[in-house]
């Protein structure tokens, strides 16, 4: 039977176990490399089934004693408890997680990891030009034009603010991320992406999922 286990928690409640182990050595290893991976994720995950959601990952314990409760703040400030399913655990340690998100390239038709993106359709010194439509990221490199979608409008704003952090960080001056939305900007890229063979039915969507 194993004593430890390393559980990932959304929006404190129990959303799954990761491994089980017998000593906390090895329980206390694997908890701080997923930490570590969660400091180097780019982009994180910020909804799922199109609802706001926060992750945390925590060290448990088997044990017989008395449950003392764990309360984290959310983005409110406001302190709220972490569910337990189970009697006869503790949390010996828990801290946020940073599950890496995707967004998905409609070129390739799958879904990437910002890391893909950077490296595959940022490389080279010519000027790429990065604009958004709706939940959609458009990049332009001369007349290669690549399209992109993303959960919904909101996370488009976030991307482009990623990118913009990105490129001020590494110092990169061959990009242009254009925020523009207005109408005329918006007919432009209609006509644009249209032109280019993308379906306009594609391009009004302003969502890939739907609240559940």
């Amino acid at each position: 039977m194993s004593n430890y286990a390393v559980v990932i928690f959304k929006d404190k409640s129990l959303k799954k176990i990761l491994k089980e182990f017998i000593t906390f050595k090895k329980a206390k290893t694997f908890f701080n490399d997923l930490l570590k991976k969660s400091d180097e994720v780019l982009f994180e995950v910020y909804y799922e089934n199109g609802k706001p959601c926060r992750f945390e990952i925590a060290l448990i314990e088997n044990s017989n004693s008395k449950l003392i409760p764990v309360y984290l703040t959310d983005e409110m400030g406001r302190s709220k408890k972490v569910k337990l399913q189970e009697s006869g655990r503790t949390i010996s340690e828990i801290s946020v997680y940073k599950k890496e998100e995707k967004i998905f390239d409609l070129n390739q038709n799958k879904k990437i990891f910002s890391e893909e993106f950077l490296k595959k359709y940022l490389k080279g010194d010519n000027v790429k030009l990065i604009s958004s439509l709706n939940n959609k990221v458009i990049l332009q490199n001369d007349d290669d034009i690549k399209l992109f979608s993303l959960k919904n409008e909101s996370e488009v704003v976030r991307f482009l603010d990623f990118l913009t952090s990105y490129l001020q960080k590494n110092k990169r001056r061959d990009c242009l991320i254009v925020k523009d939305n207005s109408t005329a900007q918006k007919k432009y890229l209609l006509e644009l992406l249209s032109k280019n063979g993308i379906d306009k039915k594609i391009l009004y969507r302003k969502t890939t999922t739907h609240p559940r």
